[in-house]
C-alpha cells in the first residue's frame, strides 16, 4: 500500500538538539581513548549477543501530557562471563514518519548496529552490581513523559538497553537493547480515524451427526474440547470476558452457539468405537451463554453462515460439483435463526469473510451467491494501485451492488504468532498503536478503517488485542465504529476497486483448501439424505442433524487439518448409511410353491424409532413365462412400517411350468428411486409334475367318458321307445291274439273297460339320485317314490318283458370289475 510522504517540520525542539550535541562532545575523549586500543571492534557490536532485554510492559501504551510512563521487563546475561556495573537505561529514538518506517524498525528491534537513540539518563535508570552468566534480573523504571523530551505528535522509537562491562571489555558499553514504539498524541487530534475492530467468536467443529434415539435426540460430541474452551480460563471464556468491555463488532459462528446450547442439556462424548460417555459441563455452557447474552445486548453482532464455510475452497473446488452452492445458502438462512434463538438479538447476515480476506473474482461470486452483499477483504489482497499517499477508507464498491470492506493488513495481522511471553505481547501492542497513529497523521481527511484479526485467536493473542483496543479507545486520535457503519461510509474515489485475478490468490492458502473430492463426498451424502428423508414420518429428526453436519463438513476450521476433515466426512456418511440400513428387506431362502398358484411373503424391517412410509416394494420374476407375479412379470405394493416393527407383504404368484426361477425384491421410494439393497431368492416350482398332469388328464378323460355313456344310454332308450311304438301293428298282422291270452287287450266294446292309449301304461318312476341331497332318506316323497319303484321293479321282474317297456337307464348289474375311471352305480 502506498505510504504518506515524510512528516514536515523539526523533529525535536532546540533544547533537545543541544542536549544530544553536548552528550556527543562529552563522550569524544572516551571515544578517542577507545580508538587507541588494538584491534578494538565497534563498541555497539561487541555485545550483540551478550545480553537480551525483554520489555514486559509499557504503561500507558499511548501516553499523553502529564502521564508517567512505567517500563518493566527482564535483562538476561546470555554470555559465559559476568557483566559488571550493569545498568538499564531508557532511550528515545527518532520520529518515524511513515508506516513503512515502522515496519522496518520492528524488524530490527534488537539490533545493536542500528541507532540506539538518546539516553534519558538521570535517575531514570536501574543499576545492577553484577549480572552473572545465565542470570536474569527484573527491572522497572517510571519516568514522567515530559522528561522524555518528545517533540511533535507522532510515533517515536523507544528502547530499553542494558550497558556494562565484561572481563574482556573493561569499558561501559551497550550489551543488549529492545526497541519498541511510543505513540505520542499530546492532545485531541483535529481529525480522528473511525476504527472498526472485529471480535471473532469462532471455534472448530465439535458436534457429530449422531443423536440419541430418544425424543430429545441427545447430541453426540467428537470430544470434550469445547467444554475446555468455554469453562473459566478457557480460550472462548477469556475472549468473552475481554470483549464485553470493548467497543467491537462481534463476529460469531452460529455453529458455536448451537453447540454450546446443546451442551446445556444432556449430551454425550464419542468414545472408542460405538461407546459414548455422558457430558458433564452443563453449568459452564449455561454460564457462557448467559454472559454472552449480556455482552452483546447493545453491540452489533455479525453472524457468519452456519459453521463458517470455506468460501475459497467452495469457489475453487466446489462449484463444479452439483449442489455445493446450495449448502452455502442453507447455512446463511439458518444462521440468523440460530443467533436470534440463542442470544435473543437480531444479527447482521450481510457479510461474508473469506479466509484471511484473500479474494478473487470466483470468491466474490460465491460469497454473494449465499446472500451476502458485503465481503470482508484485506489490503494485502485488494492492494492499492492508484498511487494514493494515504490509506483509504475500507468501503469499496466493486460492482453488482457488492461492497468490499477492505481491512487494514498491518493492523489485522499485528497479533499473530506466539504472544505467550509478555515481551512479544507488549511489542505487538505498541506496534499496532504505532500503525494506527501513523495512519491517522497521513492526511487531514477522516477515514473509516477496519481491523479483521485471525479467526481463532489464542488466549494470549486475545489478551494482547484487548490491551491494544482499550488503549485505542482511550487515545486522542481514534474513535470506535461498527462494521455496518464502516461499510456504509463514503468510499474514497481514488481507492482501487479492481478485484485481483485468480492467479494472484496466495498459493499457501490454496494448499490448505478442501479438495474437489471433499465436495463430491458431500454431494453423495446429500443425495443419500434426500432419498432417505422422503420415507420418514418425522424427517426433522434426521434432516436437521445431518444438514448441520454437512454444513460443518465445509467449515473453514478444517484448514491445515485435512486428515481430520476426511475423517469427519467419512463418519457422517457412515452414520447415515447405518440409519438407512435400519429399513431393509429380510433375506429369504429358497421358496417352493405348493401348487400352480401360491402366495410369497416378503418382510420389510424398520429398526428406526420413527415410522416409515412412501415406500413401494416391487417383486420381479426373472422368468415370467415360468412364474408370474400378480399375473405380470413384476408387481408392486405400498409399504408403511411403524418404528421398531416389521411387516410382511404378500404377493400372489402363478406357475406355468416346472423349474427354478430367481425372484428379486427391491424397495423404491415413491418417486422411483431405489432404496436399499435388493433381496434375491429362488422359487422352485415342484407341484406341476407328470403325476399331477396325469391326474389332471385322467379327470378330463373321466368327464369325457361319462358324457359318452350318457349319450349312448339316451340313444338306447330312444331306440327302445321306437320299438315299443311299432310292436302292436306287427302283432295284429302276423299273430292274431288268442282269446283270453295274457296281455290281450280287452274288447274295446266291452263296457267298463277303459281305453288305453299308445305307449307305456304307467309312467316311469322318477330317476332316483341317491347321491343328491334332495332325495335323502328324510324326504317322505322320496321314500314313497322308492317304495313305488321297488314295487314296480318286482312286478317287472316277475312279468315277462313287454316290447313296449322302456330301456333301463342303468346297464344290467354285473359281477365283473368295472372299467377304470368309470363311475359305478349300485
Amino acid at each position: 500500500m502506498a505510504e504518506a510522504a515524510d512528516f514536515q517540520g523539526t523533529p525535536s525542539p532546540a533544547r533537545r538538539w543541544l542536549r544530544r550535541t553536548g552528550a556527543l562532545l562529552a563522550g569524544a575523549p572516551l571515544l578517542a581513548g577507545l580508538m587507541q586500543l588494538p584491534a578494538a571492534a565497534p563498541a555497539q557490536a561487541a555485545g550483540s549477543d551478550t545480553v537480551s532485554v525483554a520489555l514486559d510492559s509499557l504503561s500507558p501504551s499511548a501516553p499523553t501530557d502529564g502521564d508517567t510512563l512505567t517500563v518493566s521487563g527482564t535483562v538476561t546475561n546470555n554470555s559465559k562471563q559476568a557483566v559488571t556495573d550493569a545498568h538499564v537505561d531508557l532511550r528515545v529514538g527518532s520520529l518515524l514518519s511513515t508506516r513503512s518506517e515502522i515496519d522496518t524498525a520492528a524488524r530490527h528491534s534488537d539490533d545493536l548496529q542500528s541507532s540506539l537513540g538518546t539516553d534519558v539518563g538521570g535517575k531514570y535508570t536501574e543499576d545492577f552490581d553484577s549480572l552473572g552468566p545465565g542470570v536474569a534480573e527484573h527491572f522497572s523504571i517510571a519516568v514522567p513523559v515530559d522528561k522524555l523530551d518528545l517533540g511533535q505528535d507522532g510515533v517515536y522509537q523507544f528502547g530499553v538497553s542494558l550497558s556494562g562491562k565484561t572481563s574482556t571489555q573493561q569499558w561501559d558499553q551497550v550489551l543488549g537493547i529492545q526497541r519498541t514504539f511510543l505513540p505520542w498524541q499530546s492532545s485531541e487530534a483535529d481529525t480522528k480515524t473511525k476504527t472498526t475492530y472485529l471480535w471473532p467468536l469462532i471455534s472448530t467443529v465439535h458436534v457429530t451427526a449422531k443423536t440419541g434415539a430418544g425424543e430429545l435426540q441427545t447430541p453426540v460430541f467428537e470430544n470434550d474440547d469445547l467444554a475446555k474452551e468455554i469453562s473459566p480460563g478457557g480460550r472462548l471464556a477469556q475472549m468473552l470476558a475481554l470483549g464485553k468491555d470493548l467497543d467491537v463488532t462481534w463476529v460469531i459462528d452460529p455453529d458455536l452457539l448451537a453447540s454450546v446450547d446443546a451442551m446445556t442439556g444432556n449430551y454425550r462424548i464419542q468414545g472408542n468405537g460405538t461407546t459414548t460417555t455422558a457430558g458433564t459441563h452443563q453449568a459452564a455452557a449455561k454460564q457462557f451463554l448467559d454472559d454472552l447474552q449480556d455482552a452483546v445486548a447493545d453491540k452489533e453482532v455479525v453472524a457468519l453462515p452456519f459453521a463458517d464455510p470455506d468460501l475459497a475452497s467452495l469457489a475453487h473446488n466446489g462449484t463444479s460439483v452439483t449442489g455445493s452452492l446450495s449448502h452455502l445458502k442453507d447455512a446463511t438462512d439458518v444462521a440468523a435463526t440460530t443467533v436470534t434463538t440463542v442470544l435473543h438479538v437480531t444479527p447482521n447476515t450481510d457479510f461474508a469473510w473469506p479466509v484471511e480476506g484473500a479474494v478473487d473474482p470466483s470468491i466474490i461470486k460465491v460469497a454473494t451467491s449465499g446472500g451476502a452483499d458485503k465481503v470482508i477483504a484485506r489490503s494485502d489482497s485488494l492492494q492499492e494501485t492508484g498511487g494514493l499517499t494515504y490509506t483509504p477508507s475500507a468501503a469499496r464498491p466493486i460492482g453488482g451492488g457488492t461492497t468490499a470492506v477492505v481491512a487494514d493488513a498491518r493492523m489485522s495481522t499485528a497479533f499473530e504468532g506466539d504472544l505467550t511471553n509478555a515481551d512479544s505481547a507488549t511489542l505487538a501492542v505498541q506496534q499496532f498503536l504505532a500503525q494506527s497513529l501513523a495512519l491517522n497523521t497521513q492526511t487531514g481527511k477522516q477515514r473509516s478503517i477496519v481491523v479483521a484479526p485471525q479467526r481463532m485467536p489464542s488466549a494470549s493473542q486475545a489478551q494482547a488485542m484487548a490491551t491494544a483496543i482499550t488503549a485505542l479507545q482511550d487515545s486522542n486520535w481514534s474513535q470506535s465504529q461498527d462494521l455496518s457503519a464502516a461499510a456504509k461510509a463514503k468510499p474514497d474515489p481514488g481507492a482501487t476497486t479492481k478485484i485481483p485475478s485468480s492467479s494472484a490468490y496466495p498459493s499457501s492458502l490454496r494448499k490448505q483448501e478442501l479438495p474437489r473430492t471433499a465436495f463430491e463426498q458431500i454431494a453423495r451424502t446429500q443425495d443419500k439424505l434426500d432419498n432417505f428423508q422422503v420415507i420418514l414420518t418425522d424427517e426433522s429428526r434426521v434432516v436437521t442433524p445431518f444438514g448441520r453436519a454437512i454444513n460443518r463438513e465445509m467449515s473453514t476450521s478444517w484448514r491445515g487439518r485435512g486428515s481430520a476433515a476426511d475423517s469427519f466426512r467419512t463418519n457422517v456418511e457412515s452414520w447415515l448409511d447405518d440409519l438407512i440400513g435400519q429399513v431393509k428387506l429380510i433375506d429369504k431362502s429358497e421358496t417352493k410353491l405348493s401348487g400352480r398358484s401360491a402366495t410369497i411373503p416378503v418382510t420389510v424391517q424398520n429398526n428406526l424409532v420413527q415410522g416409515v412410509g412412501h415406500l413401494v416394494l416391487r417383486l420381479t420374476s426373472t422368468m415370467p413365462t415360468r412364474l408370474e407375479i400378480g399375473g405380470k412379470p413384476y408387481y408392486e405394493q405400498p409399504v408403511d412400517v411403524s418404528g421398531g416393527h416389521s411387516q410382511s407383504v404378500k404377493f400372489s404368484t402363478s406357475a406355468n411350468a416346472n423349474g427354478r426361477v430367481e425372484v428379486t425384491a427391491q424397495l423404491y421410494t415413491e418417486d422411483g428411486q431405489e432404496y436399499g439393497a435388493p433381496v434375491r431368492f429362488d422359487v422352485k416350482v415342484t407341484e406341476v409334475t407328470p403325476t399331477v398332469m396325469l391326474v389332471i388328464g385322467g379327470g378330463v378323460l373321466l368327464l369325457v367318458l361319462a358324457g359318452f355313456r350318457m349319450y349312448t344310454q339316451r340313444k338306447r332308450a330312444a331306440a327302445r321307445r321306437a320299438e315299443e311304438d311299432d310292436g302292436p301293428d306287427e302283432a295284429d298282422e302276423d299273430t292274431p291274439d288268442a282269446p283270453g291270452a295274457p296281455g290281450t287287450p280287452a274288447d274295446p266294446e266291452t263296457p267298463g273297460t277303459p281305453e288305453t292309449p299308445d305307449g307305456p301304461e304307467t309312467p316311469a318312476a322318477p330317476e332316483t339320485k341317491t347321491s343328491e341331497g334332495t332325495d335323502g332318506p328324510g324326504n317322505p316323497a322320496a321314500h314313497g317314490d322308492r317304495l313305488q319303484e321297488e314295487s314296480v321293479g318286482r312286478s317287472r321282474a316277475d312279468d315277462p318283458e313287454q316290447p313296449s317297456d322302456p330301456t333301463p337307464d342303468t346297464a344290467p348289474e354285473s359281477a365283473d370289475p368295472s372299467e377304470t375311471g368309470e363311475r359305478v352305480d349300485r
